[in-house]
């Protein structure tokens, strides 16, 4: 049987030239200049700064049809990692990424180490497929990957011993079985990898969800999930009842929905973790929510707010009395702005108590209370007596319902300074939601300060940030004259960002502050549209202008902005 011919492999040149990079009569001359010095091509190509060395191994990995990816935290599986000694993937600076059957991806830096590839396929007895990658990647990812076995175990340095010890629970031969694998040292080994990698990489939560045959751990880092690991499914029951030992629960139970807390040190510092399990058709997934006070921006002038909207929401909050409410769904940021207005209130002549559920950072100095709603201590509760204890300013976690609305309103009305939250999407619902518990219009109108809708965007990752002119319509959308030049940005992805191009959020924000006509308007139980109208007509700044503002500064992307802000605001 004839084989098929063996198509022609392009050199450099010829892709540059295709590429529009370089011209026919640019080429001839490096090709003599290549005669003339002996030095290879891309060696001459670097020095005259047509590619960078980064370019040049990526057009050498298409030249030989290796793929390019950028080695991503959560890319390589760790059991995988360790098939090839450390010191062999030092030497030829390689790292096992995943398997797949038979065959093994590396990541390697250098396209054309042919013998290296052979050398790792007979070590491991399987088929090596390379990708190319950067070498200073590779290099971060062995010392991280390789050292696990030794260093996992800092995350549970200073936990107290009663932490660490299996609870008691039925004399079940599957429960036994069950405990004794959560102290076996590498279901402890892999839990502790999982806390101390989500941790390091800045996810505010971890799932772990199981499946058919694996179980998969997810992160959510600046709001999305990213996928770290999926390891064997068996080790799944030990894992779990290894994390509920650390929050002090029962293993035995795997039916009805645990919560717990679980307190660990890493990196010299303690976090704390919020445990939730719930039973599903194939076991038992539980998120943990990682409360990093190290990590959480308590500084009102860090928040994002921008100088026009900072000095007017600082200037509400300097009022005597009156209610302040911040607006936005789950995951907005609303708690972190208020922590960072009483943070900036905390003084030594004021009495701050907050009323929360639960009590996320614990403030120096500042009286907080957690609500107890199996036991009475409702927030309404709660809030009735905190004004018996002669309070300045008084933070309500969230107002829930027409009780906890009416205290914090009279409160507000009798010389306190209010602080809260509302489930609403933006500013002027938040006028419309207090008449719809029930709350009667001048009470709204007397004691309502201001209410401030927001919403969390990303932020362009700094290591792969990348300038670019935008289309007419972008220019259209931002309201930039068409002839006007404008650079804007975005990142490319890298492994600094998980591959996103984002790293990092800050806020976007509609302050909506009480004026002498919009009281009058209140009077009247009006819509959320008549107060739409009225704050249009009145020049008002949305959030979808606000986010705009950091497009066009470079902090964010259009697309970004359009993701957060699906109501018309």
């Amino acid at each position: 049987m004839k084989k098929a011919p063996v198509p022609k492999r392009k050199k450099i040149g010829e892709i540059l030239v295709s590429q529009g990079r370089l011209t026919p009569d640019r080429l001839a001359e490096l090709l003599r200049k290549q005669k003339q010095t002996s030095k290879p091509l891309g060696q001459l190509l670097i020095e005259d700064e047509v590619l960078t060395p980064d370019e040049l191994k990526h057009l050498l990995g298409e030249q030989l049809g290796i793929p390019h990816v950028w080695l991503r935290k959560g890319l390589i599986d760790p059991r995988i990692a360790h098939l090839l000694p450390k010191e062999k993937a030092v030497l030829f600076q390689v790292i096992p990424m995943f398997r797949v059957r038979n065959v093994l991806t590396l990541a390697t830096a250098d396209p054309h180490a042919f013998f290296v590839f052979d050398e790792v396929s007979q070590i491991t007895g399987l088929d090596v497929h390379p990708v190319l990658c950067r070498g200073d990647d590779i290099l971060e990812a062995i010392q991280e990957y390789y050292q696990h076995d030794m260093s996992v175990d800092d995350i549970v340095a200073g936990l107290d011993e009663q932490d660490i010890e299996v609870v008691s629970g039925p004399a079940e031969k599957e429960i036994t079985e069950i405990a004794e694998m959560a102290e076996g040292s590498p279901v402890v080994n892999l839990t502790n990898m999982i806390l101390a990698k989500s941790i390091r990489d800045g996810a505010s939560d971890i799932h772990i969800e199981p499946h058919p045959g694996k179980f998969r751990v997810r992160v959510r880092i600046d709001g999305l999930l990213y996928e770290l690991m999926t390891p064997r499914i068996e080790m799944h029951p030990g894992v779990v009842s290894r994390l509920k030992v650390m929050a002090n629960l029962d293993i035995a139970e795997r039916r009805m929905p645990q919560d717990g807390r679980i307190q660990v040190a890493i990196d010299g510092r303690k976090i704390d973790l919020r445990f939730s399990s719930m039973s599903g058709v194939h076991g038992e997934k539980v998120v943990l929510r990682i409360l990093d006070q190290s990590k959480a921006i308590l500084d009102i002038n860090r928040l994002g707010l921008g100088k026009d909207a900072l000095d007017r929401f600082k200037s509400l909050l300097r009022q005597s009395h009156g209610l302040i409410l911040v607006c936005g769904p789950t995951g907005s940021g609303k708690t972190t702005t208020l922590y960072s207005a009483i943070s900036m209130l905390n003084t030594l002549e004021k009495n701050i108590i907050t009323i929360e559920d639960p009590v996320e950072y614990q403030m120096q100095d500042i009286n907080q209370n957690q609500v107890k709603e199996a036991i009475g201590l409702s927030f309404a509760t709660f809030l009735k007596h905190a004004l018996r204890q002669d309070p300045d300013i008084i933070l309500v976690g969230e107002i829930r319902d027409k009780a906890t609305a009416e205290i914090a309103i009279q409160a507000s009305l009798t010389g306190h300074l209010v602080l809260s939250t509302l489930h609403t999407n933006e500013s002027a619902s938040a006028i419309t939601r207090l008449l719809e518990m029930g709350i009667e219009p001048y009470l709204i109108s007397s004691s309502l300060l201001a209410s401030m809708a927001q919403r969390l965007v990303r932020k362009i990752c700094p290591e792969c940030k990348t300038s670019y002119s935008p289309s007419q319509a972008v220019l259209a959308e931002l309201g930039v004259n068409g002839g006007e030049k404008l650079q804007l940005s975005r990142g490319r992805g890298c492994s600094e960002c998980y591959d996103s191009g984002f790293k990092g959020r800050t806020g976007i924000y509609e302050l909506m502050e009480m004026s002498d006509s919009l009281r009058t308007l209140v009077l009247n139980n009006p819509t959320v549209d008549t107060i739409q109208e009225h704050l249009r007509s009145n020049g008002r700044v949305t959030m979808k202008d606000f986010g705009y503002d950091k497009v066009r500064e470079g902090e964010t992307t259009l697309e970004e902005i359009q993701r957060v802000t699906t109501v018309e605001m």
